[in-house]
């Protein structure tokens, strides 16, 4: 066996250095770095039956290759197969990231136990009775389902022969190791190697891994950046462990959009997807509150109605404050600017705090006229009229300029019972004979003055 060999890896994003140094080159964090055995053995983790020709694989035209399109696996989960793009595809590997206690162990279990599939359910943090204990929780029994308690990948390859499954879910990737290298799990070689292997399995095997990885205290997937390049799908599971609403976005699909969103509520039993969020989103009142106003957006394919709540406010501690949940602060600091230099409010002198009622983050300009009509409601003191809705977005002249998919969102607003709804005069909009009164507006004088005289 050949001498082994060291090298030196930056614990935070990976990257390779010949000896030891106090600061990283690429991440610029300080004492990050250390050393770790690099040199394996003279294997390989999991070997494939060869051709019968034995030729070697050749490179083909492009217009050769068969374009039929792959069958996805249904996850008979809706919200998940949205994030995906319609299921799982056969040999992709997909990561999920997010806090301790999210709920991402809850949500693989649950899939695996209502799988049509064989799957094969491998824990390197909870033993069998464990998740034996949660399962019941959840649902009954399943026949499907297979629960392995192993760290080691050769054991696991071993099962995976045994069993023949049709999924395999690793929980989670920062457990794993190989004998082929000589460091602690959860270490960048580690979760490097393990995660090669997995790759080549699922690729020569066409059997879907989906893994579960750990996340720092910035948010970031553990370990490092290559694992997220290497993995066909990253999806992000959020929400607050003190609100019962999780959200599950998608941040790389090789194989769909990164723009869908799947909504879950947190039960006893586990998670319940939520297939018409804009009912949570909006707050149910009786009595009419000012500083809050219904907007309209778009999460992929989805129209949702949010909740924009704003509360403005004399300065007591002289510097005004800006403060933001879920919306963009430098977007926000834009709109006040706006309002004081082309509306003429003077908002210079207040805080104003501004937050998405939900718990979801959103990044879509659409927004910006229902966060002006929820500043001003909350700087008159004047609640916005019941059953008016916003969908516009403010330019730096005061101008509301036209949203994408206008009609889709109208339709939405319809649905949920809204009267009137404000766009901008620039829209072209298909739609005829609306239950919905459109209120067509070219400046924020022109919502101001139907919204308080």
């Amino acid at each position: 066996m050949s001498k082994v060999k060291t090298s030196f890896f930056c614990q935070n994003c990976g990257t390779q250095y010949a000896k030891w140094q106090g600061q990283c080159n690429a991440c610029k964090e300080w004492n990050t770095i250390a050393e770790e055995i690099i040199q394996k053995q003279e294997k390989v983790a999991w070997k494939t039956e060869p051709t019968p020709t034995g030729k070697a694989p050749r490179p083909l035209k492009i217009n050769e290759i068969d374009s039929a399109l792959e069958i996805r696996m249904d996850t008979t989960d809706g919200e998940l197969n949205r994030v995906l793009g319609g299921g799982i595809v056969p040999g992709s590997l997909t990561l999920l990231g997010g806090e301790p206690g999210i709920g991402k162990s809850t949500l693989l279990l649950q899939i695996s136990l209502k799988l049509p599939y064989k799957t094969l359910y491998v824990s390197g943090e909870e033993s069998q009775k464990q998740i034996k204990m949660r399962a019941e929780r959840i649902t009954p029994n399943s026949d499907n389902c297979y629960i392995l308690t192993e760290t080691k990948t050769q054991n696991i390859f071993k099962q995976i022969e045994a069993i023949q499954p049709e999924i395999v879910i690793i929980d989670s990737i920062q457990t794993l190791h190989t004998d082929y290298i000589e460091s602690t799990a959860g270490s960048i070689s580690q979760i490097r190697e393990t995660t090669a292997e997995l790759i080549k399995f699922a690729k020569e095997t066409n059997i879907p891994v989906i893994l579960i990885g750990h996340i720092t205290k910035d948010g970031n997937i553990a370990g490092p950046k290559i694992l997220e390049h290497m993995v066909d799908t990253v999806l992000q599971f959020e929400g607050d462990r003190n609100h019962v609403y999780r959200i599950l976005r998608s941040l790389k699909n090789r194989f769909g959009s990164t723009a869908e969103l799947g909504i879950y509520e947190m039960l006893g039993n586990g998670l319940r997807e939520v297939s018409n969020p804009s009912e949570i989103l909006i707050s149910h009142k009786d009595e009419e509150l000012s500083g809050t106003a219904i907007a309209t957006t778009l999460e992929g394919m989805r129209p949702l109605m949010i909740e924009i709540q704003s509360l403005v406010s004399t300065a007591v501690y002289g510097t005004p404050q800006r403060s933001t949940t879920g919306y963009n602060a430098k977007r926000l600091n834009m709109i006040l600017a706006v309002l004081e230099k082309r509306a003429g409010f003077r908002l210079g002198a207040k805080d104003v705090f501004l937050n998405v009622t939900g718990g979801i983050s959103v990044d879509d300009p659409a927004i910006d006229l229902a966060v002006v009509a929820a500043i001003l409601s909350s700087n008159e003191d004047i609640p916005v009229t019941k059953g008016f809705c916003f969908a516009g977005e403010v330019g730096l002249s005061g101008e509301i300029r036209p949203v994408n998919r206008v009609d889709q969102r109208i339709q939405e607003a319809e649905k949920l019972g809204f009267n009137t709804i404000f766009v901008s005069k620039y829209n072209k909009i298909a739609l005829k004979n609306t239950g919905i009164k459109i209120e067509l507006v070219t400046k924020i004088e022109d919502v101001a003055s139907i919204l308080f005289g």
